[in-house]
């Protein structure tokens, strides 16, 4: 087997793997990276990316479905599910030939096979050719995540399936039952339902969204089930098993409830993923795991000297943007650089149903639950989109902006949207919380007008009894 040396060998193509390898090689090092399918990752080639695609698609279904409001009136509207599938792979080739591209253009050898460490500086390779050894002074793992199931219940592919075959069918589904109301979840709800499946939502929390503000959850819920999505919080699921190629899900209200069953055409296994970090070969060179994921410091370094892990690997956040960032970070300390910190604190999370939702920092819930305990006081700015002109004038008048200021200084401890373009507008408020921008600040910036950004100066200025146009 033959040898080839390198300063850093990444494992891993998805966005924190391609960002590391490319942040890395403009610092001058020597680069390859190791993926065992297309560059991209799941993002790229089956998460972030497609599923824009297809949600896309379920937004214009939706308007064309509602253009009678607009004065456009379409007759035997009708839908090719294939070409909508299609389409979104198309998408995501072009996405993943990209990555191709800066792969060259930044000099980054691409390797393809299926890695495994077998020393603190060395990559094996196999390939459909052959195994090939490598040598590497510095390794990052960025292997990613995979989705997981709950205690007893097989993911089989076929009636229960992952996002990965949601966003992959033959044919839209009559029925489907989603387990785990988060946003893959709850964007695969909205997706099928606006195609006219029938879909159930089981979540285990009392609130979709969970992890998001109570109020702004609220607003996609009740926009759900006015889409004929059955949502059933509160419950937890027992079993799912295959009938009739069907399956049929056991579940019960609470803990101590009367056992129920639900059948659907499919079952979308949506409760969340574990890390990568099986056939790697990190149990053999040391390489400390907890829980499935690879335990990491503050500059990703593992327990092995040489050896770094970044992304959903490492747990939590499990989201591409975390990943891109951590893995320019670890490159930079490869290199020998000091980056500032990652201010997890500050990371915008997004959910691209319609309305959309997008927030950073902490919820209203969470400052009532441990700001007592802390001494916090907040107040609260919210403007409905229902009293913007460019919201009510683009037919998106559902949801609102909702800022949390600390009491003392007006400074941002959680900002949260819900509505059109959400994932777009949250950008300005984790800026200036970065900043340490205060509610006097936001309310001073002059938003041009009519724009669904205004909704955020008059936010600020709601949190003072300021707002103008409520």
């Amino acid at each position: 087997m033959a040898s080839a040396s390198f300063d850093v060998i990444v494992i891993g193509g998805g966005p924190g793997g391609y960002v590391a390898a490319i942040r890395a090689s403009q610092l001058g090092l020597k680069t390859a990276v190791v993926d065992r399918d297309r560059l991209g990752g799941i993002c790229l080639n089956w998460g972030c990316i497609p599923t824009k695609a297809l949600l896309k698609n379920a937004e214009l279904i939706d308007h064309i479905n509602h253009g009678a409001e607009w004065g456009i009136s379409v007759d035997n509207l009708k839908l090719d599910f294939k070409k909508i599938i299609g389409r979104s792979r198309r998408v995501s080739d072009k996405m993943s030939s990209g990555i191709d591209f800066l792969m060259k253009k930044n000099k980054i050898v691409s390797i393809s096979g299926t890695a495994k460490i077998v020393g603190r500086n060395k990559v094996r390779v196999e390939a459909r050719d052959g195994k090939k050894d490598y040598e590497a002074k510095n390794i990052v793992v960025a292997t990613g995540a995979r989705p997981r199931s709950i205690p007893g219940v097989e993911i089989d592919h076929a009636s229960v399936i992952t996002s990965k075959e949601a966003m992959n069918l033959d044919a839209a589904p009559k029925s489907l039952v989603v387990i785990g109301a988060g946003a893959i979840g709850i964007e695969f709800a909205y997706f099928y339902a606006v195609l006219g499946t029938k879909v159930t939502v089981l979540e285990a929390q009392d609130t979709i969204l969970p992890v998001e503000d109570r109020e702004i959850s609220a607003v996609v819920q009740k926009s759900l089930k006015h889409r004929g999505v059955d949502i059933r919080t509160g419950v937890f699921v027992e079993g799912v098993k295959k009938s009739k190629g069907e399956a049929e899900i056991t579940f019960k209200k609470g803990k101590d409830g009367k056992p129920e069953t639900i059948r659907g055409e499919k079952c979308l296994m949506a409760v969340g993923v574990q890390g990568n970090v099986e056939n790697l070969g990190l149990e053999d060179v040391g390489v400390a795991i907890d829980r499935n994921h690879i335990k990491v410091d503050k500059d990703y370094r593992t327990n092995v000297p040489g050896i770094y892990a970044i992304g959903d690997v490492i747990g939590p956040p499990w989201l591409a943007h975390v990943a891109s960032a951590e893995g320019e970070h670890a490159a930079e300390v490869i290199a020998g650089g000091k980056p500032h910190a990652i201010d997890y604190s500050n990371i915008p999370g997004c959910t691209y149903c319609q309305p959309q939702v997008a927030s950073v920092g902490l919820t209203e819930d969470k400052l009532k639950a441990d700001g007592k305990k802390e001494g916090q006081d907040y107040k609260v700015g919210r403007f409905p989109f229902r009293a913007s002109g460019k919201a009510v004038a683009g037919g998106a008048a559902d949801g609102m902006v909702k800022i949390v200021f600390g009491a003392k200084y007006g400074e941002i401890l959680g900002a949260h949207i819900v509505g059109s373009e959400a994932a777009e507008m949250i950008a300005e408020l984790g800026l200036a919380k970065s900043l340490e921008a205060t509610a006097e600040d936001i309310r001073h910036t002059v938003h041009a007008h009519p724009t669904l950004s205004e909704a955020m100066m008059e936010a600020a200025g709601a949190a003072d009894g300021l707002a103008i146009h409520i």
